[in-house]
């Protein structure tokens, strides 16, 4: 075992009698006695490397590690080409630090340049941030960037992700921002009652929405855009940038502001990250960008050159009168799904989100033979919930306890009866029919966890 020492102690000396001390007892005299550390820190001894990585393995040991996964809720199971961890495990990415001076960071800034095209083009947007902690991160801003004296008040989907809803109403509570959650009807956005709460709030600052939903289902974002600007409100569109592989853009249904979580995107599953939150926005609505924005421009002699650009570095960092709380930005994980992204390539990007969007449809209907009903009937991308019937031991418990007893991490619990799937391009067809027969087998078969039901 090594020691480091960044000074000597003729060094400590000398910078104590620079400020006039003689001792550190002295520098510390002010500070009464009967709260100084007197007999030091009780830690356990130091352990070596070999020892620490044995420690470490032993606890990740106890981790479960799903065969199958067919649970989303904002967090989704994608492959990832081998190429991504590649590139941003470079030391040169890795450790790179906040760009602000440009004359050496230009392989980083021209990073983020890339990314910030690349979701300009996912988006139909006109320009982007250098990325944001995370998607919920990402709504909560662009909530933020719609506020001005006269209008105050944020409209939210009652069909967006709740964690999603409570980081908005975090964020606004901060603000004394008024928070409004529209109802969900059948699975999506009640229109009507959109239309009816904006047309009585002249203080309607925006709308956020997501799509698809947090069902998985689709909204129909051309009604609720018309239906926002008509009240002269913001609409603020949340993206699953998987499913932009091949659905409309938020630019084509008239957003102002897209937002999403990055994670689809190059990102494993992990313990809640780190993510990233991507933010665009239209031409009128860039200056209120919060965080990074990287730019194109020349040096001296001409040539390309990137630099931070639109904002100044101390704009979000004035306190209250701060336009955002945000003075950062995902660079690593902003790499990563820059990467992702010109590994997989337009018809990749395309490819993976349509078998998304096909197997999540064979899951649900082998689900439904397996006697678990859609709730909605409506069209989805690659998440939809399901009701279980009636019964002691047919319940969302059991059903996706016997799942686990299988290796498989069934749909997150929505409710006793209801249960949210979601299928990704690297679920098979065989590991769907698995689970549809166990499905079948605790719906129609002898209880096997008495310990759930109580029976």
């Amino acid at each position: 075992m090594g020691t480091y020492v960044p000074d000597t102690k003729q060094e400590q000396q000398e910078m104590l009698r620079e400020i006039g001390f003689n001792s550190f007892d002295e520098m510390f005299s002010h500070i009464p006695e009967e709260v100084k550390l007197k007999d030091g820190l009780d830690l356990m001894p130091g352990l070596s490397e070999q020892a620490v990585i044995g420690k470490m393995e032993d606890i990740a040991g106890k981790n479960v590690v799903f065969r199958h996964i067919f649970r989303g809720a904002g967090a989704y199971n994608h492959y990832i080409p081998a190429i991504v961890s590649s590139v941003i495990s470079k030391e040169e990415f890795v450790t790179a630090y906040t760009p602000y001076q440009a004359e050496i960071s230009q392989g980083i800034l021209q990073s983020i340049f890339e990314y910030q095209t690349m979701i300009c083009e996912l988006t139909g947007m006109d320009a982007s941030n250098a990325s944001i902690y995370d998607g919920a991160t990402a709504a909560a801003e662009a909530a933020a960037m719609c506020r001005d004296r006269k209008r105050s008040t944020v409209y939210v989907s009652g069909a967006a992700n709740p964690g999603v809803i409570e980081v908005i109403k975090t964020y606004c509570f901060g603000s004394n921002t008024k928070v409004i959650i529209v109802p969900e009807e059948c699975g999506v956005t009640d229109a009507d009652a959109l239309a009816r709460m904006m047309k009585e709030d002249a203080q309607a600052a925006c709308f956020y929405v997501q799509q698809p939903n947090y069902f998985g289902n689709m909204e129909d974002g051309d009604v609720l855009g018309r239906i926002v600007h008509d009240a002269g409100a913001k609409y603020i569109m949340g993206c699953n940038p998987m499913a932009l592989g091949i659905m409309k853009t938020p630019a084509g249904y008239g957003a102002d502001i897209a937002v999403g979580d990055g994670q689809p995107l190059g990102m494993p599953l992990a313990f809640g990250g780190p993510y990233l939150g991507f933010m665009a926005a239209t031409a009128a609505m860039a200056r209120k960008l919060p965080g990074r924005i990287v730019g194109e421009t020349k040096d001296d002699k001409g040539e390309r050159a990137f630099v931070l650009t639109l904002q100044a570095r101390e704009q979000h960092i004035r306190r209250e009168k701060a336009s955002s709380n945000v003075c950062s930005n995902q660079a690593w994980c902003a790499l990563t799904a820059s990467v992702y992204m010109m590994a997989m390539g337009a018809d990749g990007m395309a490819e993976a989100a349509a078998q998304c969007m096909s197997k999540a449809h064979y899951l649900r209907d082998v689900l439904k033979e397996a006697g678990l009903e859609p709730k909605h009937d409506r069209e989805f991308f690659h998440e939809f919930v399901t009701v279980s019937p009636e019964g002691r031991c047919t319940d969302s418990n059991h059903i996706l306890r016997a799942l686990e007893e299988y290796g498989i991490l069934g749909g997150l619990k929505l409710s006793d009866r209801e249960i949210l799937w979601c299928a990704t391009e690297v679920n098979t067809r065989e590991e769907m029919d698995e689970t549809a027969s166990i499905v079948r087998n605790v719906l129609h078969g002898e209880c096997r966890h008495k310990e759930v039901c109580g029976s």
